[in-house]
């Protein structure tokens, strides 16, 4: 055991005052274990002259005035004390040299308290001295823990108990100390009042695993049964770390989320949601949850846990998956093409997972891929068969959507071999059918009478369209003979077409060709062009160009 020494305040005090005045120096509090002993320090002065032959004293508990008939702990003269010091007290010092310390044994918690001094020189030179000592009647040791203990930094926690016992002086051990470090006796250590404490000191570097650890010490007496512990519980700060998080969430769309975040730290942390840099919901506490009512597909994304406090931070994420049925689908645009071009259309959507994407055509499937938001077609050198109506479908296991789009491709015209010309009787009708993109104009040329009839003289022509299809019908009546040729010609901006149409049979007019209901129609203008052409000769109006090359038809009145 290392002895620490030094000569304290009180002693020099003492030291100066000799040779001075009534005066009493004394510790103001001292302590002690139950069941032990205390030695209280004492010295007193008075004045010179007096020169007393000898030298007494008393020892009072609580109250310093006689007349209050105070407990007696100790009388020189007499030997006389109250029954609750009876064995327990005795002068140590030496009244003659002005040393009144006092011992006390076998202490029990009803002797602690206050303790005076009166010093007694004969006759009326006896003086009650107010300075005192307070006694406190101890059982824990006392364990000093820094205001401020954290994880991984060097940390000193000391044991101190009093050594104010000549008679049996105390042993410390810690207890609870394993794994933290190895405890050192710091010695026996004199306090400024001229009491003694004895110190032993542990050294450790603390983690937070150490927070709320109760470590203790223990007081021990040899030779005797007497232990004393206190215990004092490590309050280490230490930054967060965060122990709780979802793992990736997948959800329904309109569906309840809950993201939990949970943290260790001491003290409690700052917990924070965040989702591209914005604070969504903090709190200070252990665990925070997000919640997130009929999620969206906006909602999808990366969420992070913010956990801090004054010892530093610690973050997380939590991806979160918002499963929807495919968006409507996109295509770039309502196509139109020329014959021979390329074409490149894209379909588009969104969806969760990524949606199975087909482009149809007339129930035909035309492209497809699997799990992709995307779909490009490539037609090369489109042909008016590629013309018409196409379907984008998009679907997953949670929903199905289409979008319908047009490829119109535009082309030059082309007269369709169907085409002819029949007579029968004295009428010749001839049938002209072209498909083109967009619609062309149609004209009969007649070479052997050099007449040309186009679609806008509707005395002779009946036209008719239904897609890219048009129907062109040239009617002359009153012909005993039927011209030798008709050309029927077809023109757009992309081209050019004749075609000198055949003859057939009288039995294959070309009513059949229009349908009842055109033959109708046709039967119907045929009407209205003779009512036209009678009224117009009554009136004496002039024929037009066409009638005027074609004499004996006008003449006959009979179209």
């Amino acid at each position: 055991m290392i002895f620490l020494t030094a000569l304290p305040l009180f002693w020099i005090m003492i030291a100066a005052s000799r040779g001075g005045h009534w005066g009493a120096w004394m510790p103001s509090s001292i302590s002690a274990f139950e069941g032990t002993c205390v030695s209280i320090p004492c010295r007193f002065d008075f004045p010179d002259e007096l020169r007393p032959a000898v030298v007494h004293g008393v020892w009072y508990f609580n109250s310093p005035y006689p007349k209050n008939y105070p407990p007696v702990v100790f009388k020189s003269r007499t030997q006389v004390v109250h029954e609750s010091f009876q064995g327990r007290s005795r002068l140590l010092g030496d009244l003659g040299l002005r040393n009144c310390t006092l011992l006390l044994s076998n202490l029990s918690p009803e002797l602690g308290g206050k303790y005076y001094f009166r010093g007694d020189l004969g006759g009326y030179n006896q003086y009650t001295f107010s300075e005192h000592s307070v006694l406190d009647i101890i059982n824990t040791p006392n364990i000093v823990v820094p205001p401020e203990v954290v994880a991984g930094t060097e940390v000193e926690v000391s044991c101190m108990v009093p050594d104010n016992c000549p008679e049996l002086r105390p042993e410390l051990s810690w207890l609870g100390h394993d794994g933290l470090g190895e405890p050192a006796v710091l010695g026996r250590l004199r306090e400024d009042e001229g009491t003694w404490v004895l110190v032993s000191l542990l050294h450790f570097v603390p983690t937070r695993e150490a927070n709320g650890h109760r470590l203790g010490c223990q007081a021990s007496f040899l030779n005797t049964t007497l232990q004393f512990e206190g215990y004092a519980s490590l309050d280490v700060k230490y930054p967060p770390l965060i122990v709780e998080m979802n793992s990736s969430v997948e959800a329904i769309e309109g569906s309840h989320v809950s993201l939990l975040c949970g943290a260790d730290s001491n003290p409690p942390p700052l917990l924070t949601w965040m989702r591209d840099g914005t604070v969504l919901q903090e709190a200070v506490a252990e665990s925070l949850s997000l919640e997130l009512d009929e999620v969206t597909p906006g909602e999808d994304g990366i969420y992070a846990c913010l956990a801090e406090n004054a010892y530093g931070q610690d973050n997380r994420t939590v991806g979160l998956s918002v499963m929807y049925a495919p968006w409507k689908p996109t295509v770039n645009v309502t196509v139109v093409a020329v014959e021979g071009e390329t074409v490149s259309i894209l379909c588009s959507t969104q969806s969760n997972p990524d949606p199975i994407l087909t482009i149809f055509k007339e129930k035909q499937i035309l492209a497809t891929v699997i799990y992709e938001s995307e779909l490009q077609l490539e037609l090369p050198a489109v042909t008016p068969e590629d013309d018409g109506e196409y379907w984008c479908v998009a679907e997953n296991q949670y929903g199905q959507r289409a979008t319908a789009f047009n490829l119109s491709v535009e082309f030059a015209p082309v007269i369709l071999l169907e085409s002819h010309c029949a007579a029968a009787r004295d009428t010749v009708q001839c049938l002209c059918v072209v498909k083109s993109n967009p619609e062309p104009s149609v004209a009969f040329e007649l070479p052997s009478r050099n007449v040309t009839v186009n679609e806008t003289e509707r005395e002779f022509v009946y036209s008719e369209r239904s897609g890219h299809l048009l129907t062109s019908i040239l009617t002359l009546r009153g012909q005993s003979q039927a011209p030798q040729r008709v050309i029927c010609t077809s023109r757009n901006l992309y081209g050019t077409k004749s075609l000198e149409l055949p003859f057939q049979g009288a039995h294959r007019l070309m009513w059949a060709k229009i349908g009842p209901v055109g033959a109708v129609v046709a039967f119907a203008i045929l009407i209205a062009i003779v009512c036209y052409i009678t009224q117009t000769r009554r009136k004496g109006q002039p024929p037009s160009p066409v009638q005027q090359r074609l004499p004996h038809l006008w003449g006959t009145g009979k179209v």
